[in-house]
């Protein structure tokens, strides 16, 4: 028997970091480098919080520094290279991978749980909303949702506890967007502008409707790839979170297959729990990285990065406890509202509490902070002031202005 591969936890945060396209030379920063940059993560979170940007292009941004926003939206909305679907969030995904998220679209909701009973009882109630948001795009689309609120077609109320109560026009949609039935053909500004799949969709989108089985042994490498090195549980939770049945029984399978191998990661002190895996194909980039070819950058994170999503596997590789504070109350906040963490290396060193003012081209820079065991270094505070600096040139800031709200041995620099 093979001996199981040992990585230590530095190895295996800059297998991560590597395949995050967060080290090593960056992706051009022009629509053949951003769709490289969204075809190895898988899908970009959609967020419409922006306190700074957006956070899909600021992932973007991470990854390929300082871009024309043109570049994405042309992949999004001419070629059709890029659709927006339901990912492990609402999120931007691959029209190559259609049929994975196909599979979604055929079985939507059609299994015997609760919350499937419910809508589609829910949508059988409002058959006539359904019926005419279907007609008047396949005559008039692209349209948005606002479009059918004004015509006041009569609706049975969609009931929650949360913002989607009686918003029956909106649930529809969201329904029907599901069900792969219409697609976000466009935006004026934030505003969706909804149209037919099949007018969205280009006529090269691969249509083969793949089995549940292909689906999890195909979307299992794709997240462990963007992943590098994964547990189950990490795999589970990233491309098309929480819909991978079987995964325990696909894994062995491509373990035997020779697909995927196991690892462990240990160093002196600790091994971390759980077994872990990688992709076979990125073994030759896993030795090279443990021979010390290592290239490090240092780039500020969306809060909803691919890297830090999920929070528990973020703090046990990184040591990095991360929450956003968007709901929290003002004078209980930490660190921020919108908080950036500072990826140096292979490290999270820090974070920095931004917020643009448009009117006047200003980013401020509302407070930095570091963690315990942050380098306080001339050299790492001037990696971070750089960094800064071309986000304040994405953005197109005319100035950055810093507050006395920085840590003591990187005060000097930023300024």
């Amino acid at each position: 028997m093979t001996p199981i591969r040992t990585l230590t936890p530095q190895t295996a945060r800059r297998l991560n970091i590597t395949k995050q396209h967060l080290a090593g030379p960056p992706a051009t920063a022009d629509a053949d480098g951003i769709m490289q940059v969204v075809r190895d993560l898988g899908c970009l979170q959609l967020d419409p919080i922006s306190t700074v940007a957006r956070s899909h292009k600021l992932v973007v941004f991470s990854r390929v520094g300082p871009y024309d926003v043109a570049h994405l939206d042309r992949l999004l909305y001419q070629d059709r290279k890029l659709f927006e679907y339901w990912a492990h969030a609402a999120s931007i995904v691959l029209t190559e991978d259609y049929p994975i998220h196909n599979l979604l679209m055929r079985g939507y909701p059609k299994n015997d749980t609760q919350w499937h009973r419910r809508v589609r009882e829910w949508i059988e109630k409002n058959r006539a909303v359904r019926r005419v948001i279907l007609s008047e795009l396949r005559r008039k689309g692209p349209l948005p949702s606002r479009y059918f609120e004004e015509k006041g077609i009569p609706t049975v109320n969609w009931v929650s506890t949360g913002w989607t109560n009686e918003r029956n026009i909106s649930r529809m949609i969201d329904f029907l967007w599901i069900q792969g039935k219409i697609m976000v053909a466009g935006r004026a500004g934030l505003q969706k502008l909804w149209d037919i799949s099949d007018r969205v969709l280009p006529e090269w989108t691969p249509r083969e409707k793949l089995s549940e089985h292909e689906v999890v042994y195909r979307a299992a490498q794709k997240s462990l790839r963007a992943l590098g090195v994964a547990r189950a549980r990490d795999i589970e939770q990233h491309f098309i979170r929480g819909r991978y049945p079987h995964l325990a029984e696909i894994l062995q399978e491509l373990v035997a297959q020779g697909v995927i191998e196991r690892v462990q990661i240990q160093d002196d002190e600790r091994a971390l729990p759980g077994t872990w895996y990688i992709h076979s194909e990125d073994v030759a980039l896993l030795e090279r990285l443990s021979r010390g070819e290592w290239q490090p950058r240092t780039t500020l994170l969306s809060p909803f990065d691919n890297l830090i999503l999920e929070r528990k596997r973020t703090d046990l590789l990184f040591n990095f406890k991360y929450t956003i504070e968007i709901y929290t109350p003002k004078h209980k906040r930490q660190y921020g509202y919108y908080v950036l963490p500072i990826l140096h290396g292979d490290r999270l060193i820090g974070r920095i509490d931004p917020s643009l003012d448009r009117a006047n081209g200003r980013l401020n820079i509302n407070a930095v902070h570091a963690e315990a065991d942050a380098p306080m270094t001339r050299q790492t505070a001037r990696a971070i002031k750089d960094s800064i600096k071309d986000l304040g040139a994405f953005l197109g800031a005319k100035e950055i202005v810093y507050t006395e709200r920085v840590p003591e041995g990187w005060k000097q620099v930023l300024r």
